[in-house]
């Protein structure tokens, strides 16, 4: 097992939720936490307890951000105008390792941050590498030639395991993906609930 699937895996049990919806999650089986005393009884939870699990299953989901990064794109979704859980949202799904998990070019948000660190993919014809690349309204993201025929690439867009959001625009025949427009809550297709606002909570006391 990877490094990578061990630390997803992780987050699943940690958060005793399949938060990505995958059907190898362990919480499929036991939804209970890691460890010997996964199984103890759980008491109510506090305000603070609630709002910083809503913080880590939000930053696991994509990727397992660090609380550096995290943090960085909370502060700046506060600072601009209108809802920040909703800003905060659009923002974590205008990074580019989150696109092209959202694009089913790639299996797992972590497959995806480790494919466009390693040159697989282009925004608007030129090579980015950079995963928390920000993409734009009318970005054209697509897989570079080279690496089109990458079994970790046929295998995500043959899966029916997802669906692509409507705030994509898809062809998988050429392996593009059109970033059409900045989603709101309501449009990301989380397989769990995700509280924002609970985590916009937390930032605000912490």
């Amino acid at each position: 097992m990877t490094k990578r699937t061990s630390a997803k895996y992780k987050i699943d049990r940690r958060m005793g939720e399949n938060i990505w919806g995958r059907p190898k999650s362990p919480v499929n089986k036991r939804e209970y936490g890691p460890g010997q005393h996964g199984q103890r009884r759980k008491g109510k939870m506090s305000d603070f307890g609630t709002q910083l699990r809503a913080k880590q299953k939000l930053k696991g989901y994509y990727g397992d951000l660090t609380e550096k990064q995290f943090r960085r794109i909370y502060d700046e979704a506060e600072r601009q105008r209108g809802d920040t859980p909703e800003i905060l949202i659009g923002l974590l799904e205008r990074r580019l390792d989150a696109v092209v998990y959202r694009a089913k070019f790639v299996p797992t948000v972590f497959a995806a941050r480790q494919f466009v660190n390693h040159g697989h993919v282009a925004v608007n014809g030129r090579r980015v590498n950079i995963a928390s690349y920000r993409v734009k309204e009318g970005d054209v993201i697509s897989v570079r030639d080279k690496s089109k025929q990458l079994a970790i690439v046929l295998e995500a867009i043959g899966s029916p395991e997802r669906d692509v959001p409507e705030y994509l625009a898809v062809d998988h025949s050429k392996l593009t993906a059109e970033f059409v427009r900045s989603p709101s809550l309501s449009d990301v297709p989380y397989p769990v609930m995700m509280e924002p606002n609970l985590v916009v909570e937390y930032y605000a006391k912490n």
